[in-house]
This record gives structure tokens, C-alpha cells and sequence, in this order.
């Protein structure tokens, strides 16, 4: 008992998640214990429905902008193959990934994240800035890789030799693909194809690698606590253990790993651009007893200078703005202060009608 009192200390003072695990303890610490409406069941962890899988290379573009719409207005997140993002290109992200965190922590924690503000770069295990929060089952590491002002990879790891390389070549080969997702996006809309990229505008792009260690007791706990993503796309390589969840109608639904697909959802600035047509989502991370999860978050989101609106091409009378223009820093720092709670931020930006 002592040691497991000594640990929660530990855990409290932000100790990183997979040392905890590698101590071998059979409870977990109780800043990790989700309170019991949030915690996965076990209905919910093999409740599973398909969500919609595009292939990129097989379809017209007036047949691809049709099928991502649909899976935007259903669900707002899809699956995409074929996506032009070399293959090799994932597997090196993910074997630098799996190097890094096979390091001590010592050596890890020379990448330690030095800002105490919102979406720091560097390693770490606290989503949130607020002192009072229920910690998530997970370490990351992350970097700032767009616009190119921001990109310093003196500040990435050194180990293995191929890692910085490794990690811009898969920024601008994310942007790409991105780019070419809200196109398609905004046809799906009947917008000229540049219409969400001109209203996001110069594009701040994060590289997030997570991993998720073995839970002794994951029915207590989240990898990652449920939220919707504040910014406009995040695409999303996973491994093949399963551990990420959709929210749609009133259910916990698991997506399950394709081999070198990338998973696309919406946000919430996307949600305001489309004026409501289409919605960022809920989700979360659950995780296992029995195996480590990794996975690599890529965020396309908006200067923090960037106001962001409804697109005027989707106003009329008969259709108003939904929402007021906000700030886009501003909307960061809300959630990242006070926490997702759902999507509460975005909804705070509704106007009365």
C-alpha cells in the first residue's frame, strides 16, 4: 500500500505514464481513474460499426468529393487508401516512433516539453493545463512542422539518426494530403475546391506520436479522454491494436486498423466553415492489459491569429450564419484551459436564433 501511495504522489507530479506501467503495479494510480460515467464498458469496447473507408486512387473526382460528403454528414470520420503518402514513408514514422519511446526516460525527458502553455512541443504525458483533471493513460511527443517558421528539428530527437528527416518528410507529405482532403471537402459542399482552404488560410501543422502502455486496469481509465479536435482536419496513422472510439448516435463505436490507411476527422473549424453541414465528432482512446498502442496524430488547423466563420458562399436568407466568427487562438485556449467536456467550446459559439 505504501508503494502504491508513493506512486499516485509520483503520478500526480506528472511522472510519464509508460514508466508507471513498466513498474509492474497491479492497480493504477487514482489520478488515472475516470469518474464511472466515463469509463469504457464493456459494450462499448466491442461495440463496432464500420465507419466509411474511401479509396483515393479509384474514383473521378465528382465521385470522390460525393462519397467523402456522405461520410462527412454520417459520421465525421472516415478511412482513406491509396492516399499518395508513401508506404515506406509510415512505416519508417512508425519505427522512429517505437525507437524513441524504447529509450530511458532519462534520455527521454532531454525532449521534455519546456512550455507550460497549450499544444507544447516536446515529450510529455498532460493534454490539458488546468492543476484539476483526470490524467489520460498516455505519453507523446510532439512537434511543430508548418508553417516552416516553426519548424525547428534542433528540438526533435537526434535518435535514431533518421528521425528528423523521417518527421518533415511526413509533415509535407500530411500537407499534401490534407490539402487535397479539404478540396474534395469543399466540393462535397459545392464550393469552389479552394473555399476551406482559402477561409483556414497558411496552415499550423502538429506531428503528435502517441503511445498508450499496457493498462493493469483499463476499465478504470482512458488512453485519451473523449473531445472533439479544435482545429479543421487531423489524419490519424494508427498500428494494428485497436484503441480509438467514435461517438455517433449515442454510442461508443471502436475503429478498427487498416493497414496504411490513414483516419480523417473533422473539426471544429471545419464544423463553423461548413456553417453546421458538417460536424467534428467525439472521440476518445481506450486501452488494453495486454499490449501497447502507437499511434501518429497529424493536426491541420489555423494560425491562432486566424478569425474563422461560416463560408459566405453557404449564407443566404433562407440559411444564416451558425455561428460567430472566433478567434481561432482564442478557441484553443478554452480548451485546453478548461477541458473539452464534450464539445462545449464550439457550442458556446452558437448564435441564439
Amino acid at each position: 500500500m505504501a508503494d502504491l501511495e508513493r506512486i499516485t504522489s509520483q503520478a500526480e507530479a506528472y511522472e510519464r505514464v509508460q514508466d508507471l506501467a513498466e513498474k509492474g503495479f497491479s492497480e493504477i494510480p487514482s489520478a488515472y481513474i475516470r469518474p464511472l460515467e466515463e469509463r469504457p464498458s464493456i459494450s462499448e469496447s466491442i461495440a463496432l460499426q464500420d465507419i466509411p473507408v474511401i479509396d483515393l486512387s479509384s474514383e473521378t473526382s465528382p465521385d470522390l468529393s460525393a462519397k467523402v460528403g456522405l461520410a462527412c454528414r454520417e459520421w465525421g470520420f472516415f478511412q482513406v487508401l491509396n492516399h499518395g503518402v508513401p508506404l515506406e514513408l509510415l512505416e519508417r514514422m512508425r519505427h522512429i516512433g517505437a525507437q524513441f519511446f524504447a529509450m530511458s526516460l532519462e534520455d527521454k525527458l532531454v525532449y521534455a516539453c519546456k512550455d507550460t502553455g497549450s499544444a507544447p512541443e516536446g515529450y510529455g504525458s498532460r493534454m490539458l493545463v488546468k492543476e484539476e483533471q483526470v490524467l489520460d493513460w498516455r505519453d507523446y511527443i510532439d512537434h511543430h512542422t508548418l508553417p516552416i517558421t516553426r519548424r525547428n528539428p534542433e528540438r526533435w530527437p537526434s535518435h535514431p539518426p533518421e528521425y528528423r528527416k523521417t518527421v518533415e518528410e511526413y509533415s509535407n507529405e500530411t500537407n499534401k494530403l490534407a490539402r487535397r482532403l479539404l478540396q474534395l471537402i469543399s466540393e462535397s459542399l459545392g464550393l469552389e475546391p479552394s473555399v476551406i482552404e482559402d477561409a483556414i488560410g497558411e496552415p499550423s501543422q502538429n506531428i503528435t506520436i502517441n503511445y498508450y502502455p499496457p493498462c493493469p486496469q483499463p476499465h478504470l481509465t482512458l488512453g485519451l479522454q473523449a473531445h472533439s479536435d479544435m482545429g479543421a482536419i487531423t489524419l490519424l496513422l494508427q498500428d494494428d491494436v485497436a484503441g480509438l472510439q467514435v461517438y455517433k448516435d449515442h454510442e461508443w463505436f471502436t475503429v478498427q486498423p487498416l493497414p496504411d490507411a490513414f483516419v480523417v476527422n473533422l473539426g471544429d473549424m471545419l464544423q463553423i466553415v461548413s456553417n453546421d453541414k458538417y460536424k467534428s465528432v467525439e472521440h476518445r482512446a481506450v486501452v488494453n492489459r495486454d499490449r501497447p498502442r502507437m499511434s501518429v496524430a497529424t493536426f491541420y488547423d489555423p494560425s491562432k491569429s486566424r478569425y474563422i466563420s461560416p463560408a459566405s458562399a453557404l449564407l443566404e436568407n433562407n440559411h444564416p450564419a451558425l455561428f460567430r466568427s472566433v478567434l481561432f487562438g482564442e478557441h484553443v485556449s478554452a480548451w485546453y484551459y478548461t477541458g473539452p467536456d464534450g464539445k462545449k467550446n464550439i457550442e458556446s459559439l452558437v448564435i441564439e436564433g
